[in-house]
């Protein structure tokens, strides 16, 4: 708990000498300003113990083995080139229950896209944040540039602005043309 000092400007003065002003002529002469002792109002700042509701948020990680799809790039000139990446998509949801998948890997002359559905399940989270994820393994040139596109709405999480949303495939065919699916689900 912060607890910020208040200044109130409020304070007790007793004049403690008399003032004379200064007398206006062509010649001016020099006047004395009054003193006053000023006693300001004392201010202690403490914490005191209240009870308050704070949020508690537990993640259970669990290690389990799963099938993971490992795609291999050979590229004409850079076969020996290659490095194991994982490509993972992962979002989070908060109102309703999602799936996540890749449905897609496309490459073109320097990039990955990766091209993965959200599609809502129809169960509620009563008030709780789920993250959502798939991946896949890829062995391929590194300096490839990976781009990932997610089909489906956007969930209004901060969480979600790495990725790029669209409605459907079409909105990217332009990115796609003279590329080659190396990855289909």
């Amino acid at each position: 708990m912060l607890v910020l000092p208040i200044w109130f400007f409020s304070c007790d003065v007793d004049k403690t000498q008399q003032g004379e002003m200064p007398e206006v002529d062509v010649d001016v002469e020099e006047g004395e300003m009054p003193e006053y002792d000023v006693d300001w109002m004392n201010v202690d700042v403490a914490t005191t113990t209240k009870m308050v509701e704070v949020p508690k948020v537990t993640v259970v990680m669990e290690e389990e083995q799963v099938e993971v799809p490992v795609v291999n790039v050979n590229m004409p000139d850079d076969s020996d080139a290659n490095v194991e990446r994982t490509i993972r998509v992962e979002t989070e949801v908060s109102d309703e229950m999602r799936e996540l998948d890749i449905l897609e890997l496309y490459a073109t002359e320097n990039r990955i896209y990766v091209i993965a559905e959200l599609e809502k399940t129809g169960e509620p989270l009563q008030d709780q944040t789920v993250r959502v994820s798939d991946q896949v393994v890829i062995n391929a040139p590194e300096d490839l540039v990976v781009r990932h596109y997610i089909i489906g709405e956007k969930p209004d999480r901060v969480f979600n602005d790495d990725y790029n949303y669209i409605t459907s495939r079409n909105d990217i065919s332009s990115e796609l043309q003279g590329g080659k699916t190396i990855y289909s689900d």
